[in-house]
């Protein structure tokens, strides 16, 4: 019964109002969001299309082979982001994203939220759906919340989304939506704030983009804004995929890569889906598209970064630096052309908030980067914190055209090959919480061990963006002058909340669905 209101319900969405107030957190970032600068003349829709574990080299305007002829289309005729940055890693990426704040200053820079931990992202930070709801806009989400669920105030439909279609943990099944592992298996997909049984059998990201076409046919894009999240599985493990993609790739031989490359074109073909709904309903001419990954991915498995080094969870360029763009055409000043300009994950928030109309009078870390996006001006940001993670004993700074590094920047270090053999390796990935192997993150002590001995590193990523050649011996007064402005963040830096996981949190207590209400 509770599915079938919330269903019925969401074709009626009256569409509420709204806008953002910040909390007291430290920044170290230079902000300027005047009401002089250049904005759209009206509130544009925007689209805000975030994959999962995509890698560098696994989209087609960097790599031909790769099969995304709709990705590629909005790509070449809008703006390719070349220096868009994000976290190593999901759930601090994503909390960058919704809260304008490095993951520094909220305490989630330390691996990923487990759906059995009762943590979340703090609930006195007012996300970015609620800024934009208060400037007048309908705010809906479809996909991977990922931010924490042990309370209800930390749920989607709580933190400023009018609904919600999609799950809590950070991985599952996509046909059984099913989370865990031996004892603690669960069920993980909701409509609102109900268990949503009909997702079962149905791909994910099939899911996401019938939930967007139906969000965009209800909608009446002439009387209100529409801010809509997505955040895809794909190409997140499990690697599954309905077998018909898999048929675009005949000629890869290693299975995980074939399943790979598929899922990659199956989200694509979700994206092409949901275009061509924005041109039936009559958006696209004030629209704004905003693609990105949440991280690199996880070459151990089957994605790629090359010609850039390292992997998810690593603080390289290929576990940071982000395939993505923005798509635009009555919007944006420019068309065609690669963005070289520095962002970071961080400034979508106030970037957003100000094309809407509104301003952040506040500090955060994130900078506005409307004219440099749209007009090609210089970016407005001249540094950022890869991230600063104390557990693990590692850090990593940029300012202008350099990076320094301190302590291992990861697990994953060289710069990996497309895979090539058809092999047994393991699809094990190491933020699915108890989806497969759970309990990766117990080796804190013997990997921080590890950190602590390795070497600062200095790059300039402006000529060697590939990160073979360390400077550190040749400029010691510029690694000086990093490692300074690195202290300064850490001085900023709120403690990592990374609590250990709660019994209670098992499904076998909610009906067997992973649920709030224990926290």
């Amino acid at each position: 019964m509770c599915n079938f209101w919330f269903k019925s319900a969401s074709r009626a969405l009256v569409i509420l109002l709204i806008f953002l107030n910040f909390t007291t957190l430290s920044c170290m970032a230079k902000n300027d969001f005047s009401n002089s600068t250049r904005r759209p003349t009206r509130q544009p829709h925007i689209i805000f299309i975030v994959a999962d574990d995509l890698g560098w080299n696994d989209v087609g305007w960097h790599n031909p082979s790769m099969l995304t002829p709709n990705l590629d289309r909005l790509a070449k005729n809008g703006v390719i982001l070349n220096s868009s940055y994000v976290q190593p890693i999901c759930t601090p990426s994503r909390s960058s994203f919704l809260s304008g704040y490095f993951p520094i200053h909220t305490g989630l820079q330390h691996g990923v939220i487990h759906g059995s931990q009762p943590n979340c992202l703090p609930t006195n930070l007012t996300l970015l759906p609620q800024q934009m709801k208060r400037l007048g806009y309908s705010t809906h989400m479809a996909g991977k919340w990922h931010f924490g669920f042990c309370n209800w105030k930390c749920t989607p439909t709580f933190r400023g989304f009018d609904s919600f279609v999609g799950f809590y943990n950070g991985a599952e099944g996509y046909f059984n939506h099913s989370q865990g592992h031996k004892h603690k298996i669960g069920y993980d997909f909701r409509f609102n704030t109900c268990v949503y049984n009909s997702a079962k059998g149905k791909y994910s990201a099939n899911i996401i983009a019938e939930r967007a076409k139906d969000i965009l046919s209800t909608h009446n894009p002439k009387h209100q804004p529409l801010f809509l999240y997505l955040a895809f599985q794909n190409v997140h493990t499990p690697l599954q995929v309905p077998k018909h993609y898999e048929e675009f790739y005949p000629h890869i031989q290693h299975k995980n890569r074939r399943t790979y490359c598929a899922m990659v074109t199956a989200l694509d073909e979700a994206v092409g889906n949901i275009t061509k709904a924005l041109l039936k309903h009559g958006y696209m001419n004030n629209t704004l598209i905003v693609f990105t990954t949440d991280n690199g991915g996880p070459t151990r498995i089957a994605s790629n970064n090359l010609p850039l080094r390292g992997a998810k969870d690593t603080l390289w360029e290929g576990g940071t630096k982000g395939a993505g763009f923005v798509y635009g055409p009555n919007i944006l000043n420019r068309t065609g052309e690669t963005h070289t300009g520095m962002i970071h994950a961080v400034d979508w928030y106030p970037t957003f908030v100000h094309i809407a109309g509104g301003t952040v009078d506040f500090k955060i870390d994130g900078i506005n980067q409307w004219e440099s996006i749209s007009r090609g001006e210089p970016s407005a940001r001249t540094e950022f914190v890869y991230n600063i993670d104390p557990m693990r004993g590692n850090a990593a700074i940029r300012m202008g055209d350099f990076k320094l590094t301190e302590g291992r920047p990861g697990k994953y270090n060289g710069w990996y090959p497309v895979p090539t053999l058809n092999d047994n390796q393991s699809v094990i990935d190491y933020d699915d919480d108890e989806l497969l192997n759970g309990d990766w993150e117990n080796n804190d002590d013997e990997d921080k061990r590890r950190h602590h001995h390795f070497k600062d590193m200095l790059f300039n990523i402006r000529v060697d963006p590939t990160e073979h050649f360390d400077l550190a011996k040749k400029y010691p007064g510029i690694k000086n002058k990093l490692k300074a402005r690195l202290r300064k963040y850490k001085r900023s830096m709120v403690p990592a909340r990374y609590p250990e996981g709660d019994p209670e949190a098992n499904p076998k207590y909610h009906n067997g669905v992973w649920s709030p209400g224990w926290c």
